[in-house]
C-alpha cells in the first residue's frame, strides 16, 4: 500500500513553514499562505 498523498502532505507543511520564515510574513499573510505559500515564496525571491 502507497501512501503518496502524506509525502505531498508533509512537502506542503515545510513549503508553508519555509515560506513563513523566509519571507518574514506578519500573522494575517501566514495563515493566507496556508493556501497560496508559493505566490509568497516567489515574491520574497523577486524581491532580493
Amino acid at each position: 500500500m502507497k501512501a503518496s498523498g502524506s509525502f505531498m502532505g508533509a512537502f506542503w507543511f515545510a513549503g508553508w513553514l519555509f515560506t513563513i520564515a523566509f519571507a518574514d510574513l506578519n500573522w494575517w499573510r501566514a495563515i493566507l499562505s496556508i493556501v497560496v505559500w508559493p505566490f509568497y515564496l516567489g515574491d520574497a525571491v523577486l524581491a532580493m
